[in-house]
């Protein structure tokens, strides 16, 4: 298993007014699959990704990743296997607007300490993984909202993560661009990365082989999402 959550709590607060946000989720995901965490505002679904993504630590339950329990771990190794083994993807983008396309690709490879040529070859390659290698040198004022989606993939990309955590990755985007940026999830989940992405979307959620189904703070369902039709999905 590449992760694997066991009664995942989440409460914020203490005493009467402590808020239980995540209650007792338990779930895993295998290498290579492509899974959809679905829910409506206050459903528990930024919680459970903070957690998934190491940016948060759980009030009770346990979170094995890679085989390694990760629930007590010093913010220094957290740190370390955030940048190593999991490539995050926001709907907002989070581009360093004085940075070109190929700067911003390279970031998390200077944080880890590559040298530059290397860093150079890797940051090329996930751009023209994603469809953007001749725009390397545009700033992100210089790019479309659907590019600009595309340099952040290539960014979560650049390392050869473990995970792909994508946070609402279509939300910024009109329907056609958004389609475009599912089309590119699934084909990188068909060379075999692990995706898992966070939505409060319907027609979004279904273009994942599972979806993991939130209502106030619990799991409902965990299945495989209904067939689609894809000339309608986007069509409204």
């Amino acid at each position: 298993m590449l992760l694997v959550a066991e009664n995942l709590t989440r409460r914020y607060g203490r005493g009467e007014t402590a808020v239980t946000a995540l209650a007792d989720a338990s779930f895993a995901i295998c290498p290579g699959e492509y899974v959809a965490i679905m829910g409506p505002s206050g459903s528990g679904k930024s919680t459970l990704m903070n957690l998934i993504g190491l940016l948060d630590r759980p009030s009770a339950g346990r979170l094995v990743f890679k085989g390694e329990d990760v629930t007590q771990l010093s913010p220094d190794r957290l740190a370390a296997i955030r940048n190593h083994d999991i490539g995050f993807v926001f709907q907002s983008y989070n581009l360093l607007a004085r940075h070109t396309a190929l700067e911003n690709v390279e970031m998390p490879l200077v944080y880890a300490g590559v040298r530059r040529k290397e860093r150079d070859r890797r940051a090329r390659a996930a751009l023209a993984a994603v469809g953007l290698a001749e725009r390397s040198g545009h700033g992100p004022g210089e790019l479309s909202g659907g590019e600009q989606q595309r340099v952040a993939i290539a960014r979560a990309l650049v390392g050869d993560p473990a995970l792909i955590l994508a946070d609402e990755p279509t939300g910024a985007l009109d329907s056609r661009t958004g389609a475009d940026t599912l089309a590119l999830f699934e084909t990188l989940n068909a060379q075999g990365r692990t995706v898992i992405m966070i939505t409060h979307d319907e027609a979004v959620a279904r273009h994942a082989r599972r979806i993991v189904r939130l209502q106030d703070g619990a799991i409902r369902d965990d299945s495989a999402p209904p067939a689609r039709d894809n000339a309608a999905e986007f069509a409204s």
